[in-house]
C-alpha cells in the first residue's frame, strides 16, 4: 500500500486551491485524486468571465481562473493521478480507488481533504407529471453540450429554476440563436445572483416568473411544450393560472447538492441543512484529519470563496501532519443559526485552535429587506450590521476575531441571526 501525508478527492477548484495551500505550508507527500479526463473540475465548461475578482483582482473566465491554479499544482511537482475514480474512504483513512492503468488499489493517507464539489438535482427529483421526452435537461449538462462538445439541445427553451447555471444558460442559449421563452421559479425569490439575473435575463428581455413550476410535459418523443402554474405560499399549483408554452427544450436548475456518498461512508456526521459535513474551525470533520472544503461543503455561489475556503483546509491539513496542531484542544464554541440563518460553516468553534481571524459563512432563508445581521456571545449582541437587502442567493459572512473570543473565556453560543430594523 502505497502512502502519502495528504490525499485530496477531487481535482476542481477546491482540490487544487487545498493542494496548493498544503505545499506552501512545507508538505511534499501530497496526491490529488481526481476522476476526471482534467484537472479543473466544473470550470472547464463555464466559459463565460466574471471569475477571479477576489482571487486575482481580475476578471476571467471560467478555464482561466482554473489554468492559474493547474500551473502551480504543476509548478510545486504536486502529483495527481486522473481517470481515477476513488470507491471507498475508511474511518482510520485508507483510501481504495481504482483506474485503467492501476485497477484497484489503495493508499494510507495520514490527512484527506474531500473536495469532492457537488451535482445537479434531477427531474426525479421533482415530480414532474408527463412522459419522458427527449429535450429535458439538466441546466449543467446543457453547458457542457453547448460548451465543451459543440451541440445544442434546442431551439425553443423553457427554463424551470433560477439558479446560476440556469440564469446564464438563458444567456448562453440566447447567444446561440435559441429563443428562451421564460424561465420559471417555484421559490417567492430567485436562486441566482442579482448580478447574474440583470445580465443574464434583463439585459435580453427574458422574463422571469416567480412563485411558478412546470405542470405538465407534452411531446412523447421529443418535447413539444410544457404548462406553467402559479404557486400558493406551500407550493401547490393554483388551478386556473396554467399557462401554456411551445418549446423543444427544458433546461432544469433547481438546486446543488453536494456530493457525499464517499464522506457518509466514511462516517462523517452531516448536515441536514447544507448536505455537507459538519466541521469546525479548521474545516476538520468529526473524524480527525479528515477536512472538506468547496462545494461539498456547501454549495458556494462565487468560485473565489471556494478558493479562500479551500487553501484554509489545505494549511490546516498540513499543520495536522505536521503535527503543529496543538492537541487536547481546550472549549469549544457552538454556532447557533436562528431566526432567518439557515446554517454557519464552521458549525463549532476552537478559539485557541484558529486564526487570528476566522470568516464564518452562511445563507439566510428568505429576502430580508432593511435589516441587520446580528451577532450574540451567549447574550450579548457584539455586532449589529445593517443591510439594505439579504436574499438566499447570496451567500453573507462575518469575521470572528481570536482575541475578542479569547476574551469570553466562559462564552459557550455564538448566535446569528437576521433582525428586523
Amino acid at each position: 500500500m502505497k502512502a502519502y501525508d495528504i490525499v485530496i478527492i477531487g481535482g476542481g477548484p477546491a482540490g487544487l486551491a487545498a493542494a496548493v495551500a498544503a505545499r506552501k505550508s512545507g508538505v511534499d507527500s501530497i496526491l490529488i485524486l481526481e476522476r476526471d479526463k482534467e484537472l479543473g473540475g466544473i470550470l472547464n465548461q463555464c466559459i463565460h468571465n466574471g471569475f477571479g475578482l477576489h482571487t486575482f483582482k481580475e476578471e476571467l473566465t471560467g478555464p482561466e481562473y482554473a489554468a492559474r491554479f493547474i500551473d502551480q499544482v504543476k509548478e510545486l511537482q504536486i502529483e495527481y493521478k486522473l481517470h481515477t475514480m476513488v470507491m471507498d474512504i475508511s474511518h482510520d483513512k485508507v483510501v481504495t480507488a481504482m483506474n485503467r492503468e492501476e485497477g484497484m488499489f489503495t493508499i494510507q493517507a495520514k490527512a484527506v481533504i474531500l473536495a469532492m464539489g457537488c451535482r445537479e438535482r434531477s427531474r426525479g427529483a421533482l415530480n414532474i407529471p408527463g412522459y419522458r421526452p427527449a429535450g429535458i435537461y439538466s441546466a449543467g449538462t446543457a453547458q457542457r453540450l453547448v460548451n465543451r462538445e459543440g451541440f445544442m439541445p434546442g431551439r425553443e427553451v423553457v427554463i424551470l429554476g433560477s439558479g446560476d447555471i440556469g440564469l446564464i444558460m438563458a444567456r448562453r442559449m440566447t447567444f446561440e440563436g435559441a429563443k428562451v421563452k421564460v424561465v420559471a421559479e417555484l421559490m417567492p425569490y430567485s436562486g441566482g445572483l442579482k448580478r447574474n439575473i440583470v445580465q443574464c435575463l434583463d439585459d435580453y428581455d427574458i422574463p422571469l416568473k416567480l412563485s411558478h413550476t412546470v405542470v405538465e410535459i407534452r411531446g412523447k418523443e421529443r418535447l413539444t411544450g410544457i404548462t406553467i402554474a402559479e404557486v400558493d405560499s406551500k407550493g401547490k399549483p393554483i388551478p386556473g393560472t396554467e399557462e401554456d408554452y411551445d418549446c423543444d427544450t427544458l433546461l432544469l436548475s433547481v438546486g446543488l447538492i453536494p456530493e457525499n456518498e464517499l464522506s457518509r461512508g466514511a462516517g462523517v456526521e452531516m448536515s441536514p441543512i447544507t448536505s455537507g459535513p459538519v466541521v469546525n474551525e479548521s474545516l476538520e470533520t468529526n473524524i480527525e484529519g479528515v477536512f472538506a472544503c468547496g462545494n461539498v461543503l456547501h454549495v458556494h455561489d462565487l468560485v473565489d470563496f471556494v478558493s479562500e475556503e479551500a487553501g484554509a483546509a489545505g494549511k490546516n491539513a498540513a499543520l495536522y501532519v505536521q503535527g503543529l496542531r496543538t492537541e487536547a484542544a481546550g472549549k469549544e464554541i457552538r454556532l447557533n443559526p436562528i431566526e432567518g440563518v439557515r446554517y454557519t460553516v464552521p458549525s463549532t468553534i476552537r478559539p485557541d485552535q484558529m486564526d487570528d481571524k476566522l470568516t464564518v459563512r452562511f445563507r439566510v432563508g428568505g429576502v430580508y429587506k432593511n435589516c441587520y445581521i446580528s451577532v450574540y456571545f451567549d447574550d450579548e449582541r457584539v455586532l449589529h450590521r445593517k443591510r439594505p437587502v439579504v436574499a438566499p442567493g447570496e451567500m453573507e459572512e462575518i469575521k470572528l476575531e481570536k482575541a475578542k473570543l479569547l476574551s469570553y473565556p466562559d462564552l459557550k453560543t455564538i448566535t446569528v441571526k437576521i433582525e428586523e430594523a
